[in-house]
């Protein structure tokens, strides 16, 4: 209980240092910017490069891979289902939609997460592979098919190939299962880049909080509304129940499957939204409306299930 404690206290004490260092201008108007390229390009993959190349890859796939699959689709059908009935928003605006419901922040706020509340930052990398290389192509394929009537399978195929997260996280899987020695003139390296990856995702998380204004998309807030309570609260109740009662798995895996799931909405799905300009407003505030509400929702779940 005070290992959760102290874990959601280091993340917010350095979210909220990064909000302070935006409101008071510090680093200047692009800093935010900066530090996203840097933890994104440098960091991050490095990181993973090292906590992938030391892990057993077999236990990290199986049932607490599935119960996530599970969460996320069930959220996002219902999003779907709403849709049908209520806001009647277009394709590409439904599937922004269904994908807030449904994608977590495995990469930004799920890594710190993996690291300070759970203990194990190989938690998160099946969460990580499986919304990289499977949900986000096939959801580009269909942004890209219904909003221009083609589709570019070289856009659609190479996503996954162009993120160094992935490749950092590939490159330890080749290491893990090959059972090379990395030499310490390369890993050391890797591990001090790594290390800065949390603090530095943290702190220009904290700064992009500053000045947003949410709720005001010209697909209303109700879509914004039922996406976020799909994501905050209903994905990870979805994820306690196939967790413990389908899958049957202890104690600490259903507190870290409940976890993973309580994550906010990836900010990919705002890059995604952008990219084909169709719904970024909504996606940019279900981002935002879930990034608020997932520290509460998680801090409960783990004090409830421990």
């Amino acid at each position: 209980m005070q290992g959760i404690v102290t874990g959601f206290a280091i993340i917010g004490v350095v979210i909220a240092a990064g909000y302070l260092a935006a409101r008071l201008r510090l680093g200047g108007p692009d800093a935010t910017t900066a530090l996203n390229r840097i933890g994104f390009f440098v960091a991050s993959p490095a990181l993973l490069f090292t906590v992938v190349s030391d892990a057993d890859l077999g236990a990290l796939l199986g049932a607490p891979l599935l119960v996530q699959l599970v969460a996320a689709v069930s959220v996002a059908a219902v999003f779907v289902v709403v849709n049908l009935v209520w806001f009647r928003l277009r394709v590409p605006e439904a599937t922004i939609g269904a994908l807030g419901a449904g994608y977590v922040n495995a990469g930004n706020i799920g890594l710190p997460v993996a690291v300070y509340v759970l203990g194990d930052a190989t938690a998160v990398i099946p969460v990580i592979g499986l919304q990289l290389l499977v949900i986000s192509p096939l959801v580009l394929l269909l942004l890209d098919a219904t909003t221009s009537g083609t589709v570019s399978w070289r856009f659609v195929l190479s996503q996954p190939v162009r993120n160094p997260i992935i490749l950092g996280a590939l490159a330890g899987a080749v290491v893990s299962l090959t059972g090379v020695s990395v030499p310490d003139v390369v890993l050391a390296p890797l591990e001090i880049l790594g290390g800065a990856a949390v603090p530095m995702i943290l702190l220009a998380f904290g700064m992009s909080l500053h000045g947003s204004r949410p709720l005001r998309g010209e697909e209303g807030r109700a879509p914004v509304v039922v996406a976020s309570a799909l994501k905050a609260v209903v994905m990870p109740a979805v994820a306690f129940v196939a967790a413990r009662y389908a899958f049957g798995l202890d104690d600490a895996e259903v507190v870290a499957a409940v976890t993973l799931a309580a994550l906010p909405t990836a900010q990919n799905i705002y890059n995604y939204a952008a990219r084909f300009r169709r719904g970024d407003v909504m996606a940019r505030d279900i981002v935002l409306v879930t990034t608020l509400a997932s520290p509460v929702v998680m801090l409960v779940a783990t004090v409830l299930l421990t």
